[in-house]
């Protein structure tokens, strides 16, 4: 009788119609697979009855969540080399029900139900967001916001590092820190909206107030940072108190819709555009458009997916949206700059800063890794290792260009066409 690995190997194989790119190593002990690969180690047999009654990317995130799955060696080359079968299959990869369609594939299934043995649905993890409604109403909005952010400030300090910058730093080079590349940022930022003395900054989805206390500190601004994270918002309000900017800059927790103290002399909106989704993009356009005095700057720093054919048939990721960011949607930058031209804005410049965020995300990865026992005590082992594996695989996806990030700074023109940017784009450095 073959060991379980070998088992699994063949089986897994005549499903997929093409071979295995990693090592498997099952319950047994067993391995089978490519010489010196990664191993994909099949802990259980209830990992099998994840990924039968799940197929595909959720199926294999349960069992990674619930500890039944789990990789020796790399992760990033692991999660490289599995994509191809799971998460980037294309627009023209053949759905199950075809796939099954094959007789062969049909005995594979069978043959993987008898070694699940016995195939009874397992509960999915507790970390796992039962609702997906997409609706994106203010109350479904401040509940997937309080899934991802209120995980505990202590946890996120430990990913993070002391700038308790949750979005892509920007890199002077390869081997700086990470504190530098998010300061470079923060002012890349600040420069772009031509931040002076005496102005007034909306930073929306302020998280733990880095921008709106940078913008204070070395522009001289005023800031209304917004959040709809209590925690987020106690511990900038904190940061804030000990910079001594409390005259200067106020956190708030309320959605940026009920902001009604405008205008603004600029808007920052850094990773928080990714939770709107896109029946509300026109909205959330219009609202900061209408929150801008005329001339007055946006800069849009978002995550951006590639363009479908078929645009109707794009479905939202299953892992991110069931553990990590609930009703998240992701839009291609063609389809976000066209959405703020329609709501008034001048586009000016676009900037793509894809590597950086690969950058970015190794290290939060390292730092979660150097500290792991600690921050399985602050969350939990499932929770961890969604954090773990979310942000590895998105570093792969920003590596392969599957995925990008890009900074849109638009004008609030006047009738006047007197835009006040200077005749030479990028003059910020």
């Amino acid at each position: 009788m073959q060991d379980a690995a070998l088992r699994l190997k063949t089986l897994l194989e005549q499903l997929l119609g093409a071979p295995l790119p990693v090592r498997l190593r099952a319950w047994d002990g067993s391995e089978a697979g490519p010489p010196g690969a990664p191993a994909l180690v099949v802990r259980n047999r209830r990992a099998l009855r994840r990924l039968l009654w799940k197929p595909g990317e959720l199926g294999l995130a349960r069992a990674w969540v619930a500890g039944d799955l789990t990789v020796d060696g790399d992760l990033y080359t692991a999660l490289d080399l599995i994509s191809g079968h799971v998460w980037e299959r294309g627009e023209d990869a053949k759905g199950l029900g075809e796939t099954l369609r094959d007789p062969e594939a049909r005995a594979a299934v069978r043959g993987l139900v008898r070694m699940a043995w016995p195939p009874l649905p397992p509960a999915p993890p507790p970390e796992e967001v039962r609702r997906r409604s997409h609706l994106h109403t203010k109350r479904t909005d401040r509940r997937a916001i309080s899934h991802h952010y209120d995980v505990g400030n202590d946890f996120y300090e430990i990913v993070l590092g002391p700038s308790m910058v949750y979005s892509c730093a920007y890199w002077p080079t390869p081997d700086a820190t990470l504190e530098d590349a998010q300061r470079d940022k923060l002012e890349l930022i600040a420069r772009k909206l031509d931040l002076k003395p005496g102005g007034r900054l909306l930073d929306v989805g302020c998280g733990w107030g880095s921008m709106a206390i940078h913008a204070a500190r070395e522009h001289g601004v005023s800031v209304v940072g917004v959040t709809l994270s209590h925690e987020q918002a106690a511990y900038a309000r904190k940061r804030v108190a000990d910079e001594g900017l409390t005259d200067r800059v106020e956190i708030r927790v309320q959605d940026y819709r009920d902001v009604a103290d405008g205008p603004y002399d600029a808007i920052s909106s850094v990773g928080m555009a990714e939770h709107v989704g896109s029946e509300r993009y026109l909205e959330y356009a219009r609202t900061l458009f209408a929150l801008l005095k005329p001339g007055g700057r946006l800069l849009n720093h978002q995550i951006g997916r590639r363009p479908r054919r078929d645009e109707s048939a794009y479905e939202v990721d299953e892992f991110i949206d069931a553990y990590v960011f609930p009703d998240g949607e992701l839009a291609p930058i063609g389809s976000t700059v066209t959405q703020l031209e329609s709501a008034g804005f001048e586009v000016r410049d676009v900037e793509s800063i894809r590597e950086h965020y690969a950058l970015t995300l190794r290290h939060w990865v390292a730092n979660l890794e150097a500290d792991w026992p600690l921050a399985v005590r602050l969350t939990s082992p499932g929770r961890a290792r969604v954090w773990r594996l979310y942000m590895a695989a998105s570093a792969v996806a920003f590596e392969r260009n599957r995925i990008g990030v890009n900074q849109v700074l638009a004008v609030r023109t006047p009738g006047s066409g007197a835009s006040g940017m200077p005749l030479r784009a990028r003059t910020w450095g």
